[in-house]
């Protein structure tokens, strides 16, 4: 009962400190402070605000440190949290999320430390900015990190381990038409809305096959109700588990607008940004087995998986860190609804222990 009554604690005061993207700074001090003083761990804030913590291995032959990943920024609204703990479930009192992505990660690795009985050398980063794009973990130098093999603590389902992830490009294209009044003379103008109407009817949105989407989220222009509208903006971005695939379809997307503009005399300025690279883990490596074993210690059957989503691992891959994601229980994540069962932050818990123990070289 004492172990799950500071694991509980311990993520009810880390959800209560605001981290929303971009605002960290007090999480990552808050922290630090904890892992030096409870564990005496080493730890350092690089450039970009990450909080990376160094503990020597415990009562274990290992050498080789093993990465633990989580992130400390939250989706919006997530200032202000209240959590409210009833009949073993956390949630927020229903005017912001709860923040247990990945709030109930970094609580989970807390409490497995506290309890393992050993663990070889850890290298553990509170990454920042995850939800816009893995930026911390995209600027973290290779060089203050010695892993080759990490576990990323930051999805819901507690049977899963993800392998794979999507190469993720963002689109931003820009129209610019010719402005007139709407009711003068309409004719000697250029509707750069009307431009990107006919480009967007000319693509598919969605699924365009079983592992690439393509999304136009954001679309504005015009300032005035009675001028032609000169100018147009768009937000888009391409996914796919396919690299090339990705960039293949975000490359006709750029040609499709360009030419929709250029049948128009109009002008389209796109720019292509890849926001980070598809992952593979092999499903024969070393870290996927560590993983299923983990997952079989408390009585799931691992269920290997590729997500549409972007998570960290996808930057330590990229790093050469061969990186797993697992589960820390919490559901309906990015809502007003998102809560987390203690039995399955008790389970996550376990699930790390697993690891430390096939890691720590008996």
């Amino acid at each position: 009962m004492e172990s799950e009554n500071t694991m509980v604690e311990t993520f009810l005061e880390l959800v209560q400190i605001d981290s929303e993207s971009g605002e960290e700074e007090q999480l990552i001090e808050h922290l630090r402070k904890l892992f030096e003083n409870r564990f005496l761990a080493k730890c350092m804030i690089d450039n970009y605000g990450n909080l990376i913590v160094y503990m020597p291995a415990k009562k274990a032959s290992a050498i080789e440190p093993i990465l633990l990943g989580t992130h400390a920024d939250t989706v919006k609204p997530g200032k202000g949290i209240e959590p409210v703990l009833a009949n073993g479930v956390i949630r927020s009192k229903g005017e912001t999320i709860l923040g247990a992505d990945d709030k109930a990660g970094i609580a989970e690795i807390i409490e497995a430390l506290r309890t393992a009985h050993c663990h070889p050398p850890l290298e553990i980063v509170v990454s920042r900015e995850e939800e816009t794009g893995h930026l911390g973990a995209k600027s973290l130098d290779p060089a203050l990190l010695k892993s080759r093999m990490g576990f990323v603590l930051d999805i819901d389902s507690l049977d899963g381990v993800v392998v794979g992830g999507p190469s993720n490009m963002f689109i931003d294209v820009d129209i610019v038409g010719k402005a007139a009044h709407a009711g003068m003379e309409p004719e000697k103008g250029i509707s750069a809305i009307r431009v990107v109407s006919h480009a967007i009817g000319m693509l598919n949105e969605g699924w365009l096959d079983h592992e690439t989407t393509f999304n136009i989220g954001v679309l504005n222009g015009g300032e005035v109700r009675n001028s032609v509208p000169e100018t147009a903006h768009v937000e888009a971005q391409c996914r796919s588990l396919d690299h090339e695939k990705c960039l293949h379809h975000s490359e006709l997307v750029k040609r499709v607008f360009e030419t929709a503009a250029l049948a128009s005399g109009a002008v389209a300025k796109t720019k292509l940004n890849l926001a980070y690279k598809a992952m593979r883990v092999p499903e024969d490596s070393g870290v996927v087995t560590i993983a299923k074993r983990a997952v079989q210690t408390i009585g799931l059957t691992p269920r290997l998986r590729s997500i549409g989503g972007g998570s960290d691992a996808s930057e330590y891959n990229e790093k050469g860190i061969l990186t797993v994601v697992l589960g820390t229980g919490a559901r309906s994540g990015h809502t007003k609804e998102e809560h987390i069962y203690v039995e399955d932050m008790r389970k996550a818990v376990r699930m790390i222990q697993e690891i430390f123990h096939i890691t720590s070289g008996f």
